[in-house]
C-alpha cells in the first residue's frame, strides 16, 4: 500500500456543481494519487446516483475513470453511500473496483478506530425525512424506477434535489440545525466508547474537525458545493482540515 496521509472527502455533489468545480475535484484526485494512500468519499459524490443494469450516465465517466485509475495504483477506494446516490451496487464494486458500502462502517486508519458514515437518517430525530428514507431505499421502489428512462430519472431527481438552491443562495444557513445535530450525535457515540476514536461524517455541508477529548475528534469533511473541502489524517492519526484551491 503506498505511503502518505488518508484523505477524507464528501458531499461533492458531481452533476449539480458548476464544471469547473468538477474539474477541479479531478485534479484533486490526481493530487490524492500522487500524495494519498488511502481515500475515503463519505457520501453524496454524486448528487444522483442509480445503477441500471446497462446504462452508465455520461456526464460521470471522467470522474469514475479516475477513480478506476485510484484503485488500479494500489489506493484503497472507499465510498459511502449518501442520501444522494444511496443506490450504488456491482458496477462501482466491480467495474470501479471501490468498496462501495451503503451502511456506516467502522474501519482502521493509521491505528485509530474510525467510524465512518455519512450522516443521514442518524438518531431518532427528522421522522419525515426517515419514513421517506425507507420508502426510496424499498426493493419495491427501487425496481419500479429501474424501468424509468434514466434521462427522465435524472432529471426528476435534480427537481427534488435543493443542491442548486444552496448554489444560488451561495450560503450554508439551511444546514446549521443539520450541523448541530451531527455534531451532538458525533460526540455521544466518542463519550459512549472509548475505544472509538474519530467520528467521521458528511452530509451536513460544514467542514469541522473537533478534538472532543484528548486525542479523540468529530470530523465533517464539508462539502464542494461551497467549501472544496477535505481532511487528511497523518501517521500521527491527527486529522486536518484543508481547502483545495489546485
Amino acid at each position: 500500500m503506498p505511503s502518505g496521509p488518508v484523505f477524507l472527502v464528501s458531499d461533492v455533489h458531481l452533476g449539480a456543481v458548476p464544471r469547473e468545480t468538477e474539474e477541479a475535484f479531478r485534479r484533486w484526485l490526481l493530487h490524492v494519487r500522487e500524495s494519498g494512500s488511502r481515500l475515503i468519499i463519505n457520501g453524496d459524490l454524486f448528487d444522483f446516483w442509480f445503477e441500471y443494469a446497462s446504462v452508465v450516465f455520461a456526464r460521470h465517466v471522467r470522474v469514475l475513470a479516475l477513480l478506476a485509475d485510484l484503485v488500479e495504483s494500489g489506493i484503497p477506494v472507499l465510498v459511502m453511500g449518501g442520501n444522494h446516490d444511496w443506490w450504488g451496487g456491482d458496477f462501482l464494486r466491480k467495474d470501479i473496483g471501490v468498496d462501495f458500502r451503503q451502511e456506516p462502517v467502522r474501519i482502521r486508519v493509521k491505528g485509530r478506530s474510525v467510524l465512518v458514515a455519512h450522516g443521514d437518517g442518524l438518531g431518532a430525530g427528522d421522522l419525515g425525512y426517515r419514513m421517506l428514507r425507507v420508502f426510496l431505499r424499498a426493493r419495491l421502489t427501487r425496481w419500479v424506477f429501474r424501468w424509468i428512462h434514466p434521462d427522465l430519472g435524472a432529471r426528476l431527481a435534480d427537481r427534488v434535489s435543493g443542491t442548486r438552491d444552496q448554489l444560488e443562495s451561495g450560503a450554508a444557513s439551511p444546514n446549521q440545525g443539520r450541523t448541530a445535530f451531527l455534531s451532538g450525535w458525533a460526540t455521544e457515540r466518542l463519550k459512549q466508547d472509548p475505544t472509538l476514536d474519530i467520528v467521521a461524517l458528511g452530509h451536513g455541508h460544514e467542514p469541522m474537525v473537533t478534538e472532543v477529548a484528548p486525542g479523540r475528534f468529530y470530523v465533517n469533511s464539508g462539502d464542494w458545493v461551497l467549501h472544496r473541502s477535505f481532511v487528511t489524517i497523518d501517521d500521527s492519526g491527527r486529522p486536518e482540515l484543508h481547502e483545495w484551491t489546485g
